[in-house]
């Protein structure tokens, strides 16, 4: 068998940096907050569960919703405050280990089904169980941990981390592909190749990680808003957002089939100029439409190009009502194109009444 190679790029790494820089300082900046009020504030020596919890309830993933924040804190203090309390019972050995991880992790799968949460659960039980106990008496770490878990969510309400922009960043990813696949779709229908209309098949299975992030970031840019002074005034901007992400997700969930049925159509030789011109025109309103990420009137500018081509939707306009498999392209057309009028702010009712009767 082969070795998988290795990947590196200097790009990909220069840039994922990039990306982390607001995270990085964020999470630095909840953990000496966390330190100074234990330490300093309520003088504790070395509250290291003040740190590790801010540190870890943050992160670097992309899901920084409060919700998640407040879940991750609560699974590790949840998880000290457990150990703690059995600590006092039992006494420290091999037996009375084994006994706490396993009490840890029967307890956190009964309070809650994230694998994730248990995990935390029994790691932050080790965590007490195995470092000495500290002068203060029981309890100390727990109160380190909710130290670390308020500071971890009032950091992320007054210093987010521009969810905003994250969101916008993969939505741009999203069209890339989208415009991407298009552009593969036309070379494909001009030149009569089967070869580049695979190659568009490929781009658009593959784009399903995109919508899932762009998805995420929305999440998080709406859950954030809700609590933080500093995005509230993008609370509208946002939902038109996810009226714009429902569009495209539709809309690229549409592009797998029409690539698919192009696909197999040119396989008869056949050049088809109209079919070429269409999707060169819905590329057009795509691109305006991406630009309608953060500037909200090239949407209507979009909405525009997109009805359009929508009236031109009509196998008869063509001459090939009677060929099925051809027709069915357009037929396949006409509900990707009512998904791309909904992405632009257009009512599905509204949409579904710009198609030509057939």
């Amino acid at each position: 068998m082969r070795k998988p190679k290795l990947h590196w790029s200097l790009k990909d790494s220069i840039q994922r940096v990039i990306e982390s820089v607001a995270p990085i300082l964020q999470i630095t900046l909840a953990a000496l907050i966390g330190y100074s009020i234990s330490h300093y504030g309520l003088g504790h020596a070395i509250p290291i569960l003040a740190v590790t919890v801010a540190i870890t309830s943050l992160g670097f993933t992309r899901d920084a919703r409060p919700r998640r924040v407040v879940e991750t804190a609560a699974g590790m203090i949840f998880g000290i405050a457990l150990s703690e309390t059995l600590l006092t019972f039992f006494g420290q050995g091999l037996w009375q280990m084994a006994a706490v991880l396993l009490i840890s992790f029967t307890l956190a799968r009964f309070v809650n089904p994230s694998a994730a949460f248990a995990l935390t659960v029994g790691i932050q039980s080790m965590l007490v169980f195995l470092l000495p106990a500290p002068d203060g008496g029981v309890y100390m770490r727990s109160i380190d941990g909710i130290i670390g878990g308020v500071v971890a969510l009032v950091v992320t309400a007054l210093i987010p981390r521009n969810p905003r922009a994250m969101a916008i960043k993969d939505g741009d990813r999203l069209f890339d592909v989208f415009l991407a696949s298009l552009s593969s779709l036309r070379t494909a229908l001009v030149n009569v190749d089967t070869q580049v209309a695979d190659e568009a098949l490929k781009q658009v299975r593959r784009s399903q990680p995109l919508i899932d992030n762009w998805r995420m970031s929305l999440d998080t840019a709406i859950s954030i808003s809700r609590i933080s002074p500093f995005l509230r005034k993008h609370r509208e901007d946002l939902s038109d957002q996810v009226r714009l992400f429902r569009g495209m997700d539709l809309a690229m969930r549409n592009l797998r089939v029409v690539v698919r049925r192009i696909d197999f159509l040119l396989r008869d030789g056949q050049k088809r100029p109209y079919l070429a011109d269409l999707i060169e025109q819905i590329s057009m309103g795509v691109s305006i439409l991406a630009e309608g990420l953060d500037q909200p009137a090239k949407r209507l500018e979009a909405q525009q190009c997109f009805i359009e081509v929508i009236h031109q939707l009509d196998p008869k306009r063509f001459g090939i009502a009677d060929q099925l498999t051809e027709a069915s392209v357009l037929l396949l057309l006409r509900p990707m194109l009512v998904d791309l009028l909904c992405a632009t702010g257009m009512s599905e009712d509204d949409a579904r009444a710009e198609l030509p009767k057939i």
